[in-house]
């Protein structure tokens, strides 16, 4: 499987900055956790995008700053990270952080995701945001 990590707009007029870096980045980190980068496709979108898809694949009818779909195979990490400019935008003001860092944190957090990490209890919240902070010093 080749190692792809795609970026797409989708909706909204963004195209992402030092792509290659972020797929080295985003590889090293996959690298890191003893597994390989299959095909990822991070897709950027707004608001109203994110929400169609929440509510069409998960049933779930809130905004929401990014939605994974993990496709993984074996040791090879693959999936679909749909992520709200809109939102990323919204958290980096209410957070007082840039866009771009708000963007690369949303970001890895999809890849942490595909890597196994889940956030629905305090504690995988916490083990979530640490592991977040470890990546973007990565970057």
């Amino acid at each position: 499987m080749p190692n792809n990590i795609q970026f797409i707009s989708q909706d909204v007029a963004f195209q992402l900055k030092q792509k290659r870096k972020i797929k080295k980045w985003l590889t090293d980190l996959i690298n890191s956790h003893h597994k390989r980068v299959g095909e990822i496709s991070i897709v950027f979108s707004n608001n109203d995008y994110v929400l169609e898809v929440n509510k069409q694949f998960l049933s779930h009818d809130f905004y929401t700053d990014i939605i994974t779909f993990n496709y993984n195979e074996d040791d090879f990490i693959s999936g679909d990270l749909i992520i709200s400019i809109d939102m990323v935008r919204e958290n980096a003001e209410k957070y007082e952080e840039t866009f771009e860092h708000e963007l690369h944190r949303v970001v890895v957090h999809g890849i942490l995701h595909l890597l196994g990490l889940n956030d629905e209890t305090k504690k995988e919240e916490a083990a979530m945001r640490i592991a977040e902070n470890d990546a973007l010093k990565m970057l």
